[in-house]
């Protein structure tokens, strides 16, 4: 198949090629060369198509009033969005995603709907996937320990009622998963669902939540297999005091120590390392997916992702199912990351050409997409189509339209997406699936069964302070 284009982005050189015909077949680019006559019609910028490094493939949490509170707050309170059909809540997100010009997307999956076997569940997930036509690295997040807070729950607890205390138990204090068969359990997901277009992954959800055996299997398991690991590293400052607490030699270099740090794991946030633990994860090859808008929502902080990429640490960029506007676009993202942490003054990290390349490169590896992002013969073929005249619409004189794209760019110049040779999203519109149908049904059944979290909802507010209360004198010691 032949694709026309007014402007080209080469990732090699980084620069831009005039009306070039992009060639594909069976998946792969097959040539690119010199048109022979300009492009017809609507004017187009074609790039690599763009990765969700960080992701849960969850509902929209304000749909549920999960909003303006704390990650330690917020992921208790968002239990009422436990999806109610894991294929539905799936596709919807690879949906938005795929709209928003994503070929590659992280599913770091952190709440299970219990309706039905994890592999069972998971089959479902990679279905959704291949309807919608992304590529996806999956992966259980399991966690062994402090379920409620970061130590012991009882104080929280304690300080409920009877009812409420019973509320939060029956949904959060559960007998953990073993190391051992949290590794079956991977093994077994991998042979249902792993395949070109499925990247099964380990998933410890983070430090905090997991045990030093678990910790150590993960590691073990991942040297032995090569499988890629992804997980949460040092997002809030209540992670942070925790951490210093029980590793008071440093919980990066603990993770060092394992074998855990290596080219083969991608850590999500790292908001509070320290320059230290940064250059660590640097030598390592490891990389730091940054998620600008969730850190804002939850109030976690900045990351020092110029301090990070200075020291030669590989950086991603995902949506964490909370992009400024909830709505999944990743470009709008990339370019938040590439203004807070582009430099100051005449100072800079890197040219927005530069992070472009960068951010689509080190999104495959931690995905375990193939190829790096590059437009170029025998790469595969995904790429995105950038709608021209509108992104130029009022320009005067000449400007890189790529830096025009990380002036004022979003999800709404995206034309197409083509994924693996194959056009996934046109117009703003999923072709695999109808969007607003599983949307509306979604929100149907959810309705449907707000019932059964009403108790929830009634005793939010003592739940929420008793959270607080907690959180609040944690720091205090610390």
């Amino acid at each position: 198949m032949d694709v026309t284009a007014t402007r080209l982005f080469s990732n090699p050189d980084r620069r831009l090629r005039n009306v070039v015909v992009l060639r594909h077949d069976g998946g792969v680019i097959t040539d690119i060369s010199d048109a022979a006559e300009p492009e017809r019609g609507p004017r187009s910028l074609i790039l690599p198509a763009f990765v969700n490094a960080h992701d849960h493939a969850r509902p929209r949490a304000s749909a549920f009033g999960a909003v303006g509170m704390p990650l330690e707050s917020w992921l208790l309170r968002t239990v009422v969005s436990t999806p109610v059909d894991p294929y539905l809540t799936a596709a919807s997100a690879f949906a938005r995603a795929a709209q928003a010009g994503c070929a590659a997307m992280m599913v770091h999956y952190t709440r299970p709907s219990g309706i039905m076997p994890m592999v069972e569940e998971a089959k479902a997930i990679a279905r959704a996937a291949h309807d919608v036509g992304i590529r996806i690295a999956f992966a259980i997040a399991v966690r062994d320990q402090n379920p409620i807070v970061y130590g012991d729950s009882e104080p929280v607890l304690s300080s409920l009622a009877g009812d409420d205390r019973r509320t939060i138990e029956q949904l959060f204090v559960r007998a953990p998963m073993s190391p051992k068969a949290y590794i079956e359990l991977t093994d077994a997901i991998a042979a249902a669902i792993g395949g070109p277009k499925v990247d099964v992954q380990l998933g410890p959800a983070g430090v905090q939540w997991c045990s030093k055996p678990l910790l150590e299997a993960v590691a073990e398991n991942s040297a032995q297999t090569g499988r890629r690991v992804h997980m949460h590293l040092l997002e809030t400052i209540y992670q942070r005091g925790w951490a210093d607490t029980h590793f008071p030699g440093g919980i990066v270099r603990y993770l060092r120590d394992i074998g855990l740090l290596s080219e083969r794991l991608t850590l999500a946030h790292c908001i509070h390392a320290r320059p230290d633990e940064i250059e660590m994860i640097a030598a390592s090859g490891a990389r730091i997916v940054t998620n600008f808008s969730s850190n804002l929502h939850l109030r976690s902080g900045l990351a020092p992702i110029a301090a990070a990429h200075a020291c030669g640490c590989a950086i991603a960029v995902g949506v964490d199912g909370l992009a400024l506007d909830e709505d999944d676009d990743v470009l709008r993202e990339m370019r938040l990351v590439q203004m807070m942490h582009g430099g100051t003054g005449f100072k800079r990290s890197w040219t927005p050409q530069e992070f472009f390349a960068l951010a689509i490169r080190n999104g495959r590896r931690a995905t375990g997409a193939p190829g790096a992002g590059e437009l170029a013969i025998g790469a595969p073929a995904d790429f995105v189509s950038i709608d021209l005249d509108r992104l130029e619409c009022d320009q005067i004189l000449d400007a890189d339209p790529l830096d025009l794209l990380f002036a004022r760019g979003n999800a709404s110049l995206i034309s197409e997406l083509v994924v693996d040779g194959r056009t996934v999203a046109k117009a703003g519109r999923c072709l695999g699936v109808d969007l607003p149908a599983i949307e509306q049904e979604l929100r149907g059944i959810h309705r449907a069964s707000a019932a059964t979290y009403a108790h929830v909802l009634r005793a939010w507010p003592r739940i929420s302070s008793s959270l607080q209360h907690w959180f609040e004198a944690q720091l205090t010691c610390n």
